[in-house]
């Protein structure tokens, strides 16, 4: 299994992204991911699923939780622990996509 920061290596600089902003369906807020350390890997991979599928789809969830490699199976091992994972996960489980706004610096 390939590991996450190796992954983060094959993935575009998100850097100029402050952060990204998650909504359901109904416009309803679902999550912020701001661009800090510790969430910086995060804003790769959702900034790369947004300009793959313009939106957390089904098949980005799918996508996004390999690329978290080794994390993603830590998120389902304690949800919670890792939030944006868990987010993508939950995407599958209610089959109900995520509308993704970038805010940029």
């Amino acid at each position: 299994m390939q590991k996450f920061s190796d992954v983060l290596l094959t993935l575009d600089s998100a850097d100029e992204v402050r952060r990204i902003e998650l909504y359901h369906e109904d416009g309803k807020p679902a999550g912020v991911i701001e661009n800090k350390p510790g969430s910086q890997g995060s804003i790769k991979v959702y900034h790369h699923l947004y300009k793959m599928y313009g939106a957390i789809t089904l098949d980005a969830a799918v996508e996004g939780l390999a690329l978290y490699a080794e994390h993603t199976e830590d998120a389902e091992n304690c949800p919670g622990k890792h939030p944006n994972v868990d987010r993508l996960i939950e995407v599958l489980e209610e089959e109900e996509p995520l509308q993704i706004k970038v805010i940029t610096n």
